[in-house]
């Protein structure tokens, strides 16, 4: 297309802002008034002419006026895009003052900073449009992205609307559904009746849930069908009803709460197992007490046996009390607030509650595994299996499992010198070391450095655990072997008062020893030794 020449150009520019039905006027921003407006916005403005518009001291057109901060966000914008849109209250120089559409373009001429602003009058029908536009596009957009499946259908049954998470839940494009029988998302056994229960709802509507307490099934493109949430809504437009369907998909939720009764009767049997194995020994150590007291030659003995026995019974009791309450509590409050989540879209919540329930039986775990591994010891049923490993790895790989029970800012720090093979009891060396780290990390505050050293000299392995936490009163260290016992200082940190103890045996079983040092609100260092066989050249170091 040929360019029009510059003379062409100027006329034609001049007829459009001279002969415009609407305002068009030409604003500096420095002197943040008009310079020029042509005759449609002296008349729109009701000024007498154009002088007197441009030297009307106001300079300010909107009501209420915009203040510095708001014109300035607005000159930035529009400075921005090159061009702004706006509604607002325009004033006239004399006369009521009416709602407008302002358009503001943004240019330059010999680097100064301008303003083309179009201003045109609304009457109340463009506003009612405008306002009706706003409404549908807002009505579209939460049709659109709702996280629940909607669907409109007419008086037969014709689907009509049907949003995308509709349309993900049953396997269809919405555009395929429209026009089709609901009865298509019903499955077969269900269909039959549905057409019946769909006219016995037109002839009287309500905003309820569907099923009555009966559950629900929807049928998807491949046939499959899936547990389904439904509620009914209506409307009349031109005097027809037309029915509104919200779906949501029961699939995830049936299965946490299968899952949830699962975790239920497995802390059930668990209590029950337990139970079972403290009424054993109970009535073991009744016994125990019954023979003592029928020898009357080892009276004395009886009775100091009946007051140890009695202390553990009490300090098994208080343990128990705690630790079991506080996990199974945690179940029990977790199940009842995930039945105040039924919505789809409280899923969130129903998890975090559903990991409490976890956690919580994993602790429970724990504590049996505890009392499990005392019984076995007790028992003679573990034994020290001698074999070629690898130490650097035993200790990298049993601080890499440890991660997920640092505390904020927890790190631990090893390091292992030795040289020579290594041929002791692999299982017991890293339940011996997971204990320690453990019992350092749980009594040790966040951003704290828990070291582990290990070194091998003169056929004897050393490990170090030290750290820098609560510390231990030198009248609790004497008894923290036995079965049981926490000292007063610990009571409100979880735990069974059995990791020593289970620590010392094994060290027993391998020929090795344990000392322990530690200050009252300093630290405490724990270090094992163990004697080194000869490694066996047929075994593969793991």
């Amino acid at each position: 297309m040929p360019t029009l020449p510059v003379a062409y150009t100027a006329v034609l520019s001049e007829l459009m802002y001279a002969h415009s039905g609407e305002m068009a006027g030409i604003y500096d921003l420095d002197l943040r008034w008009f310079t020029h407006v042509n005759p449609a916005g002296v008349e729109l403005l009701a000024y007498p002419s154009e002088e007197a518009l441009l030297a009307d001291a106001n300079h300010s057109l909107r009501i209420p006026p915009w203040t510095p901060e708001q014109w300035q966000r607005l000159c930035d914008i529009t400075r921005r895009e090159g061009h702004h849109e706006l509604e607002a209250d325009i004033r006239r120089h004399v006369g009521e003052p009416f709602r407008a559409y302002v358009k503001l373009t943004y240019f330059e001429i010999d680097g100064r900073a301008l303003f083309l602003v179009n201003i045109t009058e609304h009457s109340r029908l463009q506003q009612a449009e405008r306002a009706l536009a706003h409404s549908v596009r807002r009505f579209e957009a939460v049709f659109t992205n709702a996280t629940l499946g909607i669907i409109v259908c007419d008086q037969p049954g014709r689907i009509l609307s049907v949003n995308a998470h509709a349309g993900q839940l049953f396997g269809y494009a919405p555009p395929e559904l429209l026009g089709q029988q609901i009865e298509v998302l019903v499955p077969d056994a269900a269909g039959r009746h549905h057409a019946q229960l769909r006219q016995s709802y037109n002839g009287d509507p309500q905003v309820r849930p569907m099923g009555h307490n009966r559950p629900l099934a929807g049928q998807r493109r491949d046939g499959s069908v899936f547990p389904v949430e439904a509620s009914l809504s209506y409307f009349y437009l031109d005097e027809e009803l037309y029915v509104v369907a919200y779906l949501v998909d029961l699939t995830a939720k049936q299965a946490a709460e299968q899952e949830l009764l699962a975790q239920h009767q497995r802390v059930a049997r668990l209590n029950a197992e337990l139970e079972q194995k403290v009424v054993d020994r109970t009535n073991a150590l009744m016994l125990t007490l019954h023979q003592l007291e029928n020898r009357s030659e080892e009276l004395a003995q009886a009775l100091q046996a009946e007051q140890m026995l009695g202390e553990l019974k009490s300090r098994f009791v208080s343990m128990a009390s705690h630790e079991f309450r506080t996990p199974l509590t945690a179940v029990l409050s977790s199940a009842d607030l995930i039945e105040e989540f039924p919505g789809g879209h409280q899923q969130a919540q129903r998890l975090k509650y559903i990991n409490h329930i976890r956690t919580s039986v994993q602790h429970l775990n724990t504590i049996l595994e505890e009392f499990l591994s005392v019984g076995r010891i007790e028992d003679g049923k573990i034994e020290a299996h001698p074999s070629n490993l690898n130490l650097t790895s035993l200790v990298h790989d049993t601080v890499a499992d440890m991660q997920s029970l640092l505390k904020s800012g927890q790190v631990i720090d090893w390091q292992v010198d030795c040289p020579i093979p290594v041929r002791l009891d692999a299982s017991l060396l890293r339940k011996i070391l997971m204990n320690l780290l453990s019992n350092s990390l749980k009594y040790s505050g966040e951003n704290s450095v828990i070291t582990v050293r290990a070194s091998c000299l003169l056929q004897e392995l050393t490990i170090t655990v030290k750290d820098r936490g609560l510390g231990i009163s030198t009248e609790d260290q004497a008894h923290l072997f036995e079965q049981f016992y926490r000292a007063p200082t610990v009571v409100s940190v979880p735990g069974t008062g059995l990791g020593l103890y289970i620590i010392a045996k094994y060290l027993e079983l391998m020929g090795g020893t344990i000392d322990l040092q530690s200050v009252l609100n300093e630290g405490t260092s724990v270090t094992i030794k163990l004697p080194l066989a000869t490694p066996d050249q047929g075994d593969a170091a793991p």
